[in-house]
């Protein structure tokens, strides 16, 4: 009966990849190509920003963290809610005056082309390091199905979302993100049901046993100034903040999230987005956690020896456990999950690098049409560079807290000295790269040299940052006239 399984997963392979091929004719100009033309309405915007943060990693990530421990990954996304605030009163008014294709366009209108290379290089390659721990997140569930090893997984999936990413552009990363978010909550909320009729005495029993266990901790509001408590991840201070300052970054100064808000029709659009896709955010963690919990319960009454590495768990349960057909569509709704993703990093790291880094440099004069190809070609380039990095991730411990550590190691800088723009006048461009190189020097010494949580990652960089950049400015004497936003 695998052919039923086999059968759902390719037409739905099949059908995804299709769909978005039906929008390459609509992609005429640079701004059809990476803002979608301005013409999604704001709930799609909204459920592909969800797409966007709920990643492989989330989907097979999240039952893992509550398989081993409790609720407390919780803690970070209240503090979503916060950081959406933020982003609302102070970085959209600014996004959306005039037109801008890339959120480091801000930066050089605030202080220069020397700070908008070094804000967009620096996005390029946290990306390009976080997507690559996605793309072998995806070779686990792949190799799981398929038997296959990592390379041939990878490929698959990667060459199937080139595929539509390349010729539908950012109109066929928002729709079919709505298309496979819907998929793979529905599949979660499928295998939720499933799991639990696996379990004698059902949802009182899992009740019972968590409750024990204490798996349904939220919240832990113990503080000291101890080694020991930066170094735990999921307290209520380094959830809250962390997650406050985690989104703000990402939302706020990386191209992945703003590409989608500036694809909004208007302002008042981008923020009914922004704020409609937290709810959504909220109950896909707690669904996702849930599982986890099922999962635990589950092992622990057949007592059974839980796949390694931890992230297996939930891809490995649906193959093994869940009737033929359903664990196809689960799979399937993994997978849309991680092309999802995939497709918005591919046409974010190929904006950012035209727009960025070839486009305000080119000598040749060159016509619209011919930088649209050109769009297209560093969409394979950047697919061809995810593909290799994915191959060299495979000794992680957690997909996604290796996602998470990686993009927090470089947003702290990014969210600083897009703060120092948007709140303060002195602050000149050579103050701001002092400020941004000081952090993220720091942040990987705090990486790699120290035990600190990486939910503590982007406000102390930002921190650091910030201060450092603004003492500078009292120091180091800018010649260059500001353009304050």
């Amino acid at each position: 009966m695998r052919w039923l399984d086999y059968g759902v997963i390719v037409t739905y392979l099949i059908g995804i990849t299709i769909f978005g091929y039906r929008f390459r004719e609509s992609q005429k100009t640079l701004k059809d190509y990476f803002l979608g033309g301005r013409s999604a309405p704001w709930w799609a915007i909204g459920f592909s920003i969800v797409s966007a943060e709920t990643s492989t990693l989330t989907v097979i990530g999240t039952p893992a963290l509550s398989f081993n421990g409790n609720f407390g990954f919780l803690q970070v996304v209240f503090g979503y809610l916060l950081a959406r605030i933020i982003i609302s009163a102070l970085f959209l008014p600014q996004y959306f005056k005039g037109e801008m294709f890339t959120a480091y366009e801000l930066m050089l209108r605030r202080f220069g082309p020397g700070i908008r290379k070094l804000t967009a290089g620096s996005f390029l390659g946290l990306r390009a390091l976080a997507e690559g721990v996605r793309v072998f997140a995806i070779s686990i569930v792949v190799s799981i199905v398929l038997g296959t090893g990592e390379f041939i997984s990878e490929l698959i999936i990667v060459s199937l979302t080139l595929f539509y990413t390349f010729e539908g552009g950012m109109t066929a990363v928002i729709w079919t993100d709505v298309v496979q978010m819907f998929l793979y909550v529905a599949g979660a909320i499928l295998s939720l049901f499933v799991i639990l009729q696996q379990i004698p005495g059902g949802w009182d029993h899992v009740y019972q046993m968590a409750t024990e266990a204490n798996k349904f901790q939220v919240f832990d509001f113990a503080f000291s100034f101890t080694p020991e408590f930066f170094a735990k991840t999921y307290t209520f201070w380094a959830g809250f903040f962390g997650g406050c300052f985690l989104t703000t970054a990402s939302h706020g100064t990386e191209q992945l999230m703003v590409q989608r808000l500036l694809s909004a029709k208007n302002e008042k659009d981008a923020r009914l987005a922004l704020f409609a896709s937290w709810f959504v955010i909220l109950f896909q963690f707690a669904l996702f956690l849930v599982i986890g919990l099922m999962l635990w319960v589950y092992y622990s009454d057949a007592k059974l020896a839980p796949p390694n590495p931890p992230d297996r768990i939930y891809p490995k349960f649906i193959w093994d456990f869940l009737p033929h057909g359903i664990s196809g569509l689960v799979i399937a709704a993994i997978l849309a999950a991680a092309m999802s993703n995939l497709s918005a990093a591919l046409n974010s790291l190929a904006s950012t690098t035209v727009m960025d880094f070839i486009k305000p440099f080119d000598k040749k004069q060159r016509t619209d049409g011919e930088y649209l190809a050109l769009a297209k070609r560093m969409t394979i380039l950047w697919c061809a560079i995810l593909f290799a990095i994915g191959l060299l991730a495979r000794n992680v411990k957690s997909v996604l807290e290796a996602g998470l550590g990686i993009a927090s190691i470089v947003y702290g800088a990014l969210l600083g000295v897009f703060l120092l723009g948007l709140l303060t006048k002195r602050t000149g461009e050579r103050a701001a790269m002092v400020g941004m190189s000081v952090g993220l020097s720091l942040m990987l010494y705090v990486k790699f040299q120290t035990t600190i949580a990486w939910t503590w990652y982007v406000l102390i960089g930002t921190s650091v940052t910030f201060l450092t950049a603004l003492a500078a400015s009292y120091v180091i004497t800018e010649k260059e006239k500001l353009t304050h936003v």
